[in-house]
């Protein structure tokens, strides 16, 4: 007999270049989940109401992009603590009720950040978290990421990151989910960015391809004279590898792509929605074979 068909997808707008279905089809092959689909379906703001109201029992999942994060919040019947003080939720598990699914908010995000940072922490994936070191760290842009950023930082033992931003009139989001997390960001001009960031334990660009072309420019002379001692997580993976991880390598820094947090990411949100252990190694070679390396 067929399995019951389970359904899951990502939605955005536009969201035909995600990568996400590659994951998560890979995943459902490797653990033996026949009859589960993933697909990406393009949806606006606007149209995500109702969407989420034509959801039937054999929806599982969603994952969202950004604006969806943040417009899914007054459609959900409850949000998971990390998401509602981040103010994002990327994931909604859609589970059984009694007339009509229940919808359950949750973040992957910072998830994906920690894990990806942590590939390039001494210790790898068991690298410590704030209860056993204390990092110092740098946040590049003020956008849809940066306050997955700021929890994540605070799990690695970063409370007090610097927020780089080019006007400090566009930070009032994050700030409040600062004040929510009980972390204590400084925010500065991304002019100074390049002769400060040289010395931070992690680093974060949460800017678009080309967004921070002008900071890897300076980056060079602001690290002449000793070098970059931390970790670059650049979170673009289409563009890769982009003009300030070229920089911050060049200057003796360790890099990790955003590849690497959207596989993390999507590990936990397979989890979430199968009840299964993600098969990584699956996972990473589908996504390896789907970029070209």
């Amino acid at each position: 007999m067929q399995d019951a068909v389970r359904r899951a997808a990502v939605l955005g707008h536009p969201v035909a270049h995600s990568l996400s279905p590659t994951l998560h089809r890979a995943a459902y092959e490797a653990l033996g989940l026949t009859g589960w689909e993933y697909d990406a379906v393009d949806v606006t703001s606007g149209h995500l109401a109702g969407f989420v109201r034509d959801l039937d029992p054999s929806w599982v999942g969603l994952s969202l992009t950004m604006p969806l994060k943040k417009t899914v919040l007054p459609m959900l019947d409850h949000v998971e603590p990390l998401a509602d003080v981040v103010g994002a939720v990327n994931t909604v598990l859609v589970q059984a009720g009694g007339g009509r699914p229940v919808l359950v908010g949750a973040n992957t995000d910072v998830y994906g950040i920690v894990a990806a940072l942590q590939e390039m922490l001494p210790g790898g994936t068991a690298a410590g978290s704030a209860a056993d070191v204390t990092r110092t760290g740098a946040i590049i842009g003020a956008g849809a990421t940066a306050s997955s950023t700021l929890a994540a930082l605070a799990q690695l033992g970063c409370t007090a990151p610097v927020v780089y931003v080019r006007s400090l009139g566009r930070i009032g989001s994050l700030m409040r989910a600062a004040h929510r997390m009980g972390v204590e960001p400084r925010y500065a001009l991304l002019d100074r960015a390049a002769e400060e960031i040289v010395s931070a334990d992690l680093v974060v660009s949460t800017v678009p391809a080309h967004a921070a072309d002008g900071l890897a420019a300076e980056l060079a002379d602001a690290a002449a004279a000793g070098g970059v001692r931390g970790v670059l997580l650049d979170v673009v993976y289409e563009s890769r590898p982009t003009a300030l991880s070229r920089a911050w390598a060049a200057a003796g820094g360790a890099v990790v792509g955003g590849e690497r947090m959207l596989l993390h990411q999507a590990v936990e949100q397979v989890r979430l929605m199968t009840g299964r252990i993600a098969p990584v190694e699956a996972m990473e070679r589908a996504l390896g074979e789907r970029l070209g390396v």
